[in-house]
């Protein structure tokens, strides 16, 4: 029986030692796990328990007795308020440090292996205004127009001028976009009954080419006046390059419907990743920090020491973005993915960039993947990029059987990935090194690179 050494209502002292998935900082007072809103490593603070679980406990802040040297002052006035940046408020270079930690605790402590090269996290040299995508939740409060992210842990919308992490040019349009709801009194969308028209903005900025897309999310097919905003968005950034009505009138957290209308412009944007093009349309998967993201494929094209060939699978490949980054340097890759629309941005992308050894499968990877294997199919380099649950265990199974030479494996939550690189160890594939990738800086998220050799090799 576990020992719960605390109870709800009770204040204690102790020392904040790591953060979670979250960004919440960890301590623990007699072995037993606290999770602190705010905590910061090696701030020692006073808390108050608030809620206890059999295996932990959540408390929150009442007084920092002693401020950790790692803690700052955030730059975004809403911060604290705000729940899209978890750590702002801790020096970069320590948040960098903390995610190699959660690499390799992961790895040594539910991965069980030892002796595994986790390289320090790649950072950004400034690690600000990095995302290419945003989307802003608009609503009313006391007859004022809101538009921003909600509260953490809420749906409370929190208004904001702009945001750090964000392009700049998102101000001017919530800017535009804020006047023409006031002007004309446009109903906003509520959560509680369903009712009201304007959902959401979404934004997609392409930092190679500079234009811009804008999504008015609406629940409902008419949008009054929408000349009027087109005429101001346009001439007020003329970047503006697609203006499209997303249709979205299910009652639902769900943040875009399936119909879009294009309303100026054109239905998609071109972005690039290196020289490869990539068309993007509202409803697209694309990687949200492209400086980042050009690091990230570096490093798995790197690792899948690619002499030209090749044969690769590319599994839960989304629009194709690796598959074609590989695609470059191997004779052939095939590339699995469950979503239809991806798959068929995928094969439009390979067209783009005229890249003819491409093959595209739309399935259940732990479905598709022994079917190519039956078939005949066999891979010199497997490269997985799984969602956060990490792979299928029959998925593994196929990749083993087909006994590639090496596994790059993609991860965006280092937990699920420790869990399968202990499976492929399992099934004689070592795990040689890891390199993690700050993908969303002041976020507690890492993404991480890692490779995998037969064991007789």
């Amino acid at each position: 029986m576990v020992n719960i050494p605390v109870e709800e209502g009770n204040r204690y002292k102790l020392t904040i030692e790591d953060i979670g998935d979250s960004g919440e900082g960890i301590g623990r007072i007699e072995g037993f796990t606290i999770f602190i809103n705010d905590g910061i490593p090696e701030d020692k603070v006073l808390i108050e328990i608030t809620k206890v679980k059999k295996n932990y406990a959540m408390g929150k802040i009442i007084e920092i007795i002693e401020k950790s040297p790692f803690r700052i002052d955030p730059v975004c006035a809403v911060f604290h308020e705000c729940g899209g940046c978890q750590i702002q408020n801790i020096d970069y270079e320590k948040q960098l440090l903390l995610k190699k930690n959660k690499v390799k605790s992961s790895i040594e402590r539910i991965g069980k292996l030892e002796g595994v090269l986790v390289h320090d996290t790649l950072g950004m040299e400034i690690p600000f205004a990095y995302r290419n995508k945003a989307q802003f939740p608009i609503g009313k409060e006391n007859g004022n127009t809101l538009i921003g992210f909600y509260e953490k842990g809420t749906h409370k919308i929190v208004d904001i001028n702009g945001c750090k992490i964000q392009h700049e040019i998102n101000s001017k349009i919530l800017d535009v976009l804020k006047a023409f709801i006031d002007t004309h009194n446009i109903s906003t969308y509520n959560e509680k009954t369903g009712k009201g028209l304007l959902r959401h903005v979404l934004t997609r900025i392409s930092y190679a080419s500079k234009d811009i897309m804008v999504v008015i999310i609406t629940n409902g097919k008419s949008l009054p006046f929408k000349d009027e905003l087109i005429q101001k968005l346009t001439k007020e950034i003329p970047e503006i390059k697609s203006i499209v009505q997303n249709i979205n009138t299910k009652k639902t957290n769900v943040i875009l419907g399936r119909e879009c209308r294009t309303m100026y412009g054109q239905d998609k944007i071109l972005d690039y990743i290196g020289d490869l093009k990539f068309e993007i349309s509202p409803l697209s998967f694309f990687q949200v920090n492209p400086f980042q993201t050009r690091v990230l494929y570096d490093k798995a094209l790197e690792y899948a020491k690619l002499e030209g060939n090749e044969t690769v699978f590319d599994i839960y490949c989304g629009i194709g973005t690796i598959s074609l980054f590989l695609a470059q340097k191997a004779k052939k890759v095939y590339g699995i993915e469950i979503i239809d629309a991806a798959i068929k941005d995928a094969r439009r992308n390979a067209k783009l960039n005229n890249l003819s050894n491409t093959e595209f499968f739309v399935g259940k990877a732990e479905e598709v993947v022994p079917k190519l294997y039956k078939e005949g199919l066999r891979a010199d380099v497997v490269i997985v990029d799984p969602p956060r649950k990490g792979c299928d265990r029959e998925v593994l199974n196929t990749i083993a059987s087909m006994n590639p030479k090496r596994i790059v494996y993609v991860s965006c939550k280092p937990s699920t990935m420790a869990r399968d690189l202990k499976i492929l160890d399992e099934l004689g594939y070592r795990t040689v090194e890891v390199q993690p990738v700050d993908m969303f800086p002041h976020t507690a998220h890492v993404e991480t690179v890692t490779v995998l050799y037969r064991q007789d090799s």
